[in-house]
């Protein structure tokens, strides 16, 4: 096939020897099968999607660090070089957490380095040698698919004992491998102790991944593996081995409002004789 614009630039370095075809296009990048030796490969090459985009990404960039106070200055004002550093932020936020997740043991493609917007990493194949399909176009035994939910709830646990969440985990971002499920795209990840919204993207993930499971494994629907990992996460007690039961009892008391602001007055009115007693004396 004739080689992309953003592929030129590898090949005239040596880095791949050739572009085979492409394997997957969406809104924010395509993916395509290269060879660099003797090895099969997957390149992603981001594209740039400009100020439309930033709105959607805010709500997954909440909490990430960035380089420098200059950076972080520029990005809250929406300055062009800020623009610029948010479109580069979001692409590196995927570079990086491959990395991390690949050392703590998370079942991801392996990354092979990152060439001026493009991301080498590992190509998933199936048991033929071919590109693995998604988890939501395979039928599954009922036995396959409670293997499958247990690996992939050890997989969400190693990730959020690091401090990550994948932010869009469903049955379109998980590869069927010849050796089981792989968890792919995580442009969005997000920083489970800087985001205000960690605990409710944490709970989409999971609940995503049970309902495409459980429709194979039906008493996987009863399941509550996101608010028993985000309670062993609070506590400062989850680690990457940490055994699930997914079971959680959910606090079904009503918050007494009415006792709260009782005792906000108190406090208040043990200030002011406070502070009055100290005038008078």
């Amino acid at each position: 096939m004739k080689t992309p614009s953003g592929l030129q630039p590898l090949i005239d370095d040596g880095v791949i020897d050739e572009v085979l075809r492409s394997l997957k296009s969406g809104k924010e990048a395509t993916v395509y099968v290269v060879r660099s030796g003797e090895r099969l490969l997957c390149a992603k090459v981001y594209r740039d999607m400009g100020q439309r985009s930033f709105q959607r990404r805010a709500q997954y960039q909440e909490g990430r660090k960035v380089r420098g106070s200059r950076q972080t200055r520029a990005i809250g004002k929406s300055t062009r070089f800020g623009k610029k550093e948010q479109e580069a932020a979001w692409k590196n936020a995927e570079v990086d957490a491959l990395y991390q997740l690949v050392a703590a043991e998370v079942r991801v493609p392996k990354p092979y380095g990152y060439f001026n917007d493009v991301l080498l990493m590992e190509m998933v194949t199936d048991a033929a040698g071919a590109p693995a399909p998604r988890l939501g176009e395979v039928d599954l035994s009922r036995e396959t698919a409670l293997e499958y939910h247990s690996f992939l709830m050890r997989q969400v646990v190693r990730m959020l004992a690091i401090g990550l969440i994948h932010g869009d985990l469903s049955e379109f971002n998980v590869l069927v491998g010849h050796e089981g499920p792989v968890i792919i795209d995580l442009p969005q990840v997000v920083n489970a102790a800087g985001n205000n919204g960690a605990l409710a993207m944490l709970e989409r993930d999971v609940n995503n991944l049970r309902g495409t499971l459980g429709r194979f494994a039906p008493e996987l629907l009863g399941s509550e593996f996101a608010r028993e990992m985000w309670s062993l996460y609070e506590q400062g007690t989850l680690h990457a081995n940490s055994e699930l039961t997914g079971r959680f009892v959910r606090d079904s008391t009503t918050p007494d409002a009415d006792g709260v602001l009782q005792v906000v007055d108190d406090a208040r009115e043990e200030a002011i004789r406070r502070e009055l007693g100290r005038k008078a004396g």
